[in-house]
């Protein structure tokens, strides 16, 4: 099949710019007719010399690069994930946008909302497609899960609840890193599991309208780290400085349909790994799905309003994506998956233009969306009141 080559180069090459070369290095594997064919060109990462040789060496890349803007100036870069930390969001986001390559950017987007304004301004003057890394949206069982809410399946929605449990900062040894600073992450748990409860919420219930909301801190200071560290690493007997974000962050939503909601998420709870899920209950019915058992959904569908009982199913091959990875129920799906569909989606959107028709997968209005229910957290546990979205 000729199809055209989709040039990619990658910004920061941590955890999640690996997770981005897979996606699209495995595109092909899973989706045979998808429009383009995208090939690893460049890679720009400044923190670790280790990771740009695995970039040559691993991941075949033929231009690697210590820092973005040599990057963004080479003519052969259709497209840029960019996937360092927050701090680069904006800036490298913009350039690329306005450099008139294509940008797929993960969440949060920036360090606020209106970081978050400015690479979706951006990309929209530019008119390249843009998307943004939420991809809890993507397990099939999230879309069934949001079929079932759209097709008036549990009735009339009443109450929503989300969670996002770590414990990767749980311990108090654990470095300062830039996640822990304003000037690098400008928020902790809210920009890093917050935004993405606040587009699950959007994306199987609807729009949030109010909320209110309270923040809280519970390890004060940690030590410093090492400029390549992580937050999950560890420093033990090192010079202690104080954590300048949030822990913990809890709010009550009201959706626009009237719905009432919680959303809570903390990165220091003990016992929880990656404990990321929604329950949905309406006037007929509930539903409910846990990232760490992604290939199940639990439902309570079509009985009677008292004494029902709820039913575990595996989605089968005709839910949202899972027949491009696997063939049958029950066979599971990865982390990674998801990011493979995000990417399929992504060169959807540049393959059809940015004027032709609806964008496929998230895009930077649902970054700004989410980054807007980031900031009325932060404005009502600062001044202790609702705030109207």
């Amino acid at each position: 099949m000729s199809r055209p080559d989709l040039r990619v180069g990658i910004v920061g090459f941590g955890w999640m710019g690996q997770v981005h070369a897979r996606a699209y290095a495995r595109l092909l594997h899973h989706y045979p007719q998808a429009p383009m064919r995208p090939r690893l060109v460049a890679v720009a990462d400044t923190a670790d010399d280790d990771r740009l040789a695995v970039a040559s060496d691993a991941y075949d890349f033929s231009g690697v690069h210590g820092d973005w803007r040599e990057l963004l100036a080479r003519d052969d870069v259709d497209a840029v994930s960019v996937t360092g930390p927050n701090f680069i969001h904006r800036d490298v986001a913009v350039a690329a946008a306005r450099a008139g390559k294509h940008v797929w950017v993960e969440k949060p987007v920036g360090r606020g909302v209106v970081e978050t304004r400015e690479v979706a301004a951006a990309v929209g003057m530019a008119r390249v497609a843009g998307a943004v890394g939420f991809n809890y949206r993507n397990a099939p069982a999230v879309q069934a899960a949001r079929e079932l809410v759209a097709d008036g399946r549990l009735g009339r929605v009443e109450h929503v609840d989300v969670r996002l449990l770590a414990d990767y900062s749980a311990h108090p040894h654990g470095a300062l890193s830039w996640r822990f600073q304003d000037e690098w992450a400008g928020s902790g748990v809210l920009g890093d599991l917050v935004s993405h409860g606040a587009d699950l919420a959007r994306h199987v219930v609807g729009e949030i309208a109010e909320l209110v909301s309270d923040h809280a801190t519970f390890i004060a200071e940690r030590p410093r780290a090492l400029a390549s560290a992580s937050h999950f690493s560890r420093v033990v007997g090192g010079e202690l400085a104080p954590v300048e974000n949030e822990d913990y962050a809890s709010a009550l939503l009201r959706f626009a349909d009237g719905a009432r909601g919680t959303l809570v998420a903390s990165r220091v709870a003990v016992g929880e790994q990656c404990s990321y899920g929604i329950e949905v209950h309406g006037t007929h019915g509930a539903l409910a799905w846990d990232f760490r058992r992604m290939g199940e959904l639990r439902s309570c569908l079509d009985q009677d309003h008292q004494d029902a009982a709820w039913s575990t199913r595996f989605v089968t091959p005709g839910a949202g994506e899972l027949a491009a990875f696997q063939p049958g129920s029950g066979i599971a799906m990865g982390y990674d998956d998801l990011k493979v569909i995000e990417a399929l989606r992504f060169v959807t959107s540049i393959c059809q233009g940015t004027g032709s028709g609806k964008p496929h997968g998230a895009t930077l209005a649902d970054a700004v969306a989410a980054a807007e229910v980031v900031e009325a957290m932060r404005v009502s546990a600062r001044e202790r009141r609702w705030v109207t979205l």
